[in-house]
């Protein structure tokens, strides 16, 4: 199933950054801007804005942040497809937060453009509101 996404740009840079599993959360992750904490096994990875991740912590920078505006009933099949589809057709590399209401995908922000580009061919809105 396709759907036609809306998707708005949420500002700012934004960084995915590591963790070892047993380290507390830092102070450095809170503040204004979207984030995320996903805890595994062996690794914890946030994602918040660039400008707050330290220099000397293992982090791909350099990310832009689009957000579907949702929510989407749980069941829904084929909204994150229908969002990552054409990115990833288009060689743009992703990574996917999905939360109770939408789905943050972050793209290289050097690809931003021609990330919107795929995503309006593909039939979907994109907006900075």
């Amino acid at each position: 199933m396709s759907f036609s996404l809306k998707i708005r740009i949420v500002p700012g840079r934004y960084a995915v950054s590591r963790l070892d599993a047993d380290v507390a959360l830092p102070d450095w992750l809170q503040g204004i801007g979207f984030k995320a904490v996903v805890y595994s096994e062996d690794e914890i990875s946030l994602v918040c804005l660039e400008t707050r991740v330290p220099p000397d912590i293992t982090s791909e920078r350099g990310w832009a942040c689009l957000r579907t505006i949702g929510p989407f009933p749980f069941d829904a099949a084929g909204v994150v497809a229908s969002l990552i589809a054409p990115l990833s057709n288009n060689a743009i590399g992703v990574f996917v937060v999905c939360t109770f209401d939408g789905e943050h995908v972050l793209v290289p922000h050097k690809k931003l453009d021609a990330a919107i580009e795929y995503l309006e061919a593909a039939g979907h809105t994109v907006s900075t509101s």
